[in-house]
């Protein structure tokens, strides 16, 4: 049974921090405390009790305490670990600068809750296909293990700064970000 006040005793447990930077969430190993009526929409947009929740700060304060294991979800502060549901990643990229060109352009992505994101090494673009219906699904890694979903709008960008490469002897479309290159998807013949 989900606890009404649950959402609120989590956050006046996260921790103060001194300057800016995320909670060390991947050091905290509390207790499983049981799931939470909390949803994070495809969209991005975060759900208590069924209810949107419609201030953007207290959204980006949960952002900073969400950990995925596994497959699963959690909202996590040094003393409590409690599971949540998301439907498909906890986080949209909802804007995209592109600094530079060619290969040492570089990407950078803004998610729904204004984390800032450039694309390269430590933080790869990939795209998954739907096997029924061959829709890409675009994803940035935003830290360990959570990833963005890419926005159709922000993905119609990316295809437009796509360039050839061949890999393992087949031509890919994909973009260039921090000196690495990103596939996006075969070349159309």
């Amino acid at each position: 049974m989900t606890d009404p006040g649950k959402a609120g005793n989590l956050l006046a447990q996260i921790p103060k921090g001194e300057g800016k930077g995320l909670p060390p969430v991947h050091l905290w190993n509390p207790d499983f405390c049981g799931a939470i009526d909390m949803r994070i929409a495809r969209d991005g947009t975060w759900y208590y009790l069924g209810t949107p929740i419609g201030r953007k700060p207290m959204v980006k304060l949960f952002s900073t305490i969400i950990r995925r294991d596994g497959d699963d979800y959690f909202l996590i502060t040094p003393v409590e670990k409690v599971g949540i549901t998301v439907d498909d990643a906890p986080f949209v990229a909802v804007t995209l600068q592109v600094d530079g060109e060619g290969e040492q352009q570089v990407l950078r992505f803004t998610s729904n809750v204004d984390d800032e994101i450039s694309a390269g090494a430590e933080h790869p673009l990939r795209v998954e296909l739907d096997p029924l219906t061959e829709e890409p699904s675009p994803y940035l890694l935003v830290r360990t293990n959570l990833e963005a979903l890419v926005h159709r709008n922000v993905f119609y960008q990316l295809v437009e700064l796509a360039v050839p490469r061949q890999i393992d002897g087949q031509t890919w479309l994909g973009v260039w970000s921090g000196g690495e290159f990103f596939p996006i998807g075969p070349q159309p013949e």
